[in-house]
């Protein structure tokens, strides 16, 4: 018998068994998804009062922060609960970058996401010290301790609420920086789940899984622990700092308070996750939808938005631990973004 990848001849007399990863259901879900992004690309054109355009600025960098936790918590298995110190991070570089330095808005962005990158590195050196909940509890201590830092910075003044001016937003038009914002919230949506696919169907995602299922077992087959989980950690740093860059260009006004909050960029972030399904690429997608339509039907009880979307997790968990994915893949298994590889047998539909 003899195994060969899909598009490689066969040697002869071979029993023809193949790997491969596509199927029909995935090939029509890269295609849905394809032409699903073409249709929000050109948003901005058809889109004229913009009565879709922000919220949907909203619903796609969530779900950029979303598939960011998902590839640390779900595949590498590193619970954090301090993201948004990069959220917070990115948020006030861009605010020097642009304000104080006098940086284009939208070069301060990738900017500010290699600011909250750099960040990354001295809070990997003790967290990853750390394993289970004390890496959970470390990295929210890390968070608020980078959160009183910029509190108390007179730089910073992360005290007070600091605004980006005319002169820092450059001399583009309102309707220019809507668009561009738009589009770059778009672009952290489609390029974190993008990212996650690519790392799982790559080495390292296989590596990434070990070390989530047993770090020993991962030690004892050569692969590099920490140097594969700070690879992952630096990357997700990377996107949520730029994710903290978006959203002030949404929203130009912010304080230490609100850039570094942990209701609103840790506990949506995993209630979206939870609800789609940790440790699957489409998770997160479903998961963002059901906080759009909850978020549209309570927008001006805020209080009750958050009990109700706490309750529904906690059922979630519960019922179907595997959030919404796994209740579909109960129905049928589908792979809308596949990864995982699939021995063909001969005369096997590839497809």
């Amino acid at each position: 018998m003899s195994v060969r990848r899909t598009g490689q001849p066969a040697a002869p007399g071979a029993t023809a068994y193949r790997i491969s990863r596509s199927t029909a259901e995935s090939k029509a879900g890269l295609a849905g998804s394809a032409l699903l992004v073409i249709v929000l690309f050109t948003l901005p054109w058809w889109d004229s009062d913009g009565s879709l355009q922000t919220p949907l600025v909203v619903v796609l960098y969530y779900l950029g922060l979303a598939q960011m936790w998902n590839l640390l918590a779900g595949f590498a298995g590193m619970i954090s609960i301090g993201q948004q110190m990069f959220v917070g991070a990115g948020t006030y570089a861009l605010l020097q970058f642009a304000e104080a330095w006098g940086l284009d808005p939208w070069l301060s962005v990738p900017a500010a996401g290699l600011v909250a990158a750099a960040l990354s590195a001295p809070v990997a050196l003790f967290a990853f010290r750390l394993s289970g909940g004390y890496f959970a509890i470390g990295t929210w201590v890390a968070a608020e301790a980078v959160r009183l830092l910029v509190t108390e910075s007179n730089d910073l003044r992360g005290g007070d609420v600091r605004s980006l001016t005319r002169e820092s937003l450059g001399d583009y038009s309102l309707e220019t920086r809507a668009n561009v914002t738009y589009w770059l919230a778009l672009a952290l949506a489609v390029g974190g789940t993008a990212i996650v696919v690519v790392v799982l169907r790559s080495r390292v995602g296989l590596a990434l899984r070990s070390v989530r299922d047993s770090e020993d077992g991962a030690r004892s087959l050569g692969i590099d622990v920490i140097r594969t989980k700070a690879l992952v950690w630096v990357v997700a740093a990377f996107w949520t700092g730029c994710a903290g860059a978006v959203i002030l260009l949404s929203a130009p006004s912010t304080t230490a308070a609100s850039a570094f909050s942990v209701s609103r960029w840790m506990a949506l972030v995993i209630f979206i996750v939870v609800i789609g399904g940790v440790g699957s690429t489409t998770g997160p997608v479903l998961g963002v939808l059901v906080f759009w339509f909850i978020d549209e039907q309570l927008s001006d009880a805020e209080a009750w938005r958050f009990i109700v979307l706490g309750g529904i997790a906690a059922v979630m968990a519960i019922v179907a631990p595997r959030g919404l994915y796994g209740l579909i893949q109960r129905w049928r298994p589908l792979q809308f973004f596949p990864v995982r590889r699939r021995l063909i047998g001969p005369g096997a539909d590839s497809s």
